[in-house]
């Protein structure tokens, strides 16, 4: 285990020290009014850690406190790890961005977009082309998923048994041949759709490296990055760490709910949400991308892979709520929003709800964890509670409000 600690006073940082004891008063007054259980919440600058702090609980129950090495489950941040885990393998020469998902994945070979209808009278057409191994990276392959309620293929999905995105007691061989069965909602690079392609993409690493998809990580990213605690499962003696997961209620509050239970090593091995991992292991890894890939000596990606991972890739200069043009994404949060191979990426920061820069980069998790880094500023920031909310919050855009008042030095 590695514990994350404050290195460096916050003036030192070009940071104001005044404006973030404002930042942990508003989390605090969160957390004593109920809304969330606890928060840890780290602001690094030129990779030093300028501000560190952590109120409330891991565990209501046990009283248990929120400490520097609680372990979180950080659901959609495994996104961005299952990317850098695919650049590995296109760096090396085994993958291509713009290789069709097929020639990996038979079972996507011949993929068929929606036309109309529902159920058993859904209408189909080929694909006028072949999904790729970057339209899974930027969410603009056609998948979906079953929640949205928002389109007849989301209904497809749920009648497949893919609430969850897994097909229950299967692994992530058989769940992905699932989801290729089902017609894509749209043809592949003509919107954007957040869906299952990171499960997707999961498959196609442990196809093409000839190991199961937690092994590639430990040896090819964990182990390399000193991320000591981070993995799909927890042994027991990290078990204690664990936070709890909790669920908004209808009147504010929250409650205890089930969340990935992680003891043991899972069946369905998920790229697209299943990893857990402390704020150490976090930092770690927002630090090799503030680094262009390069972290203590060790080189996992070029800058220019980095640099292209974190550049946003949809056409045209279009936000995520007018690319998407599906009412699952037409959120105000998604203004000036684009995106890249695995991350959201400012192209707007005039329409962003947030104060933000142009080019900043980063990923939120459904147990509303989140992580950016501010390559303007020289700056990466974390933010981990276990909150599954009912309705969309604010907290992230006062998170980011927050910090961007203490940014005293350009």
């Amino acid at each position: 285990m590695a514990l994350l600690t404050q290195e460096v006073d916050p003036g030192e940082a070009g940071l104001d020290a005044k404006a973030l004891d404002r930042l942990d008063q508003h989390f605090a007054h969160q957390v004593d009014e109920g809304r969330i259980p606890g928060y840890l919440v780290s602001v690094a600058r030129g990779g030093r850690v300028a501000h560190l702090a952590t109120h409330g609980h891991r565990d209501l129950a046990a009283g248990l406190p929120v400490e520097a090495d609680t372990l979180w489950r950080i659901y959609s941040m495994t996104k961005p790890v299952t990317t850098v885990a695919a650049l590995l393998l296109v760096e090396e020469g085994r993958l291509s961005l713009d290789d069709p998902v097929g020639r990996h994945l038979p079972a996507f070979a011949e993929p068929r977009v929606y036309v109309g209808g529902s159920g058993a009278d859904t209408v189909t057409r080929p694909a006028d082309g072949p999904m790729t191994v970057r339209h899974l990276m930027t969410h603009t392959a056609g998948l979906t998923f079953a929640f949205y309620r928002t389109h007849p293929v989301d209904a497809l999905y749920r009648d497949a048994n893919l609430d969850s995105a897994v097909l229950p007691g299967s692994d992530l061989a058989t769940t992905v041949d699932v989801y290729a069965s089902l017609p894509l909602q749209f043809e592949p690079g003509t919107q954007w759709n957040y869906s299952v392609a990171t499960n997707v993409l999961g498959r196609i690493i442990e196809v093409v490296s000839g190991q199961p998809l937690d092994e590639f990580f430990a040896e090819r990213i964990f182990g390399p990055l000193g991320m000591t605690d981070a993995g799909f499962c927890v042994s027991d003696e990290q078990a204690d760490r664990l936070a709890e997961l909790y669920g908004g209620t209808e009147d504010g509050g929250i409650e205890p709910i089930p969340g990935l239970p992680l003891r043991g090593r899972p069946r369905f091995l998920s790229g697209s949400g299943g990893m857990a991992a402390s704020a150490h292991d976090v930092h770690r890894f927002m630090e090799l991308l503030r680094r262009r890939g390069e972290l203590d000596g060790t080189r996992l990606l070029s800058p220019g892979t980095v640099d292209l991972m974190t550049s946003n890739h949809l056409p045209g200069g279009v936000d995520l709520r007018s690319f998407g043009s599906r009412p699952a994404h037409d959120e105000a949060g998604n203004d000036g929003m684009g995106f890249g191979l695995g991350v959201s990426v400012v192209i707007d920061p005039a329409r962003t709800k947030a104060p933000t820069v142009l080019g900043a980069y980063g990923w939120s998790g459904v147990a509303t964890t989140t992580f950016w880094v501010d390559p303007r500023h020289d700056l990466t920031v974390q933010f981990m509670t276990q909150v599954r909310p009912r309705t969309s919050h604010t907290l992230f855009q006062d998170l980011k409000r927050l910090v961007n008042e203490a940014v005293t030095e350009a």
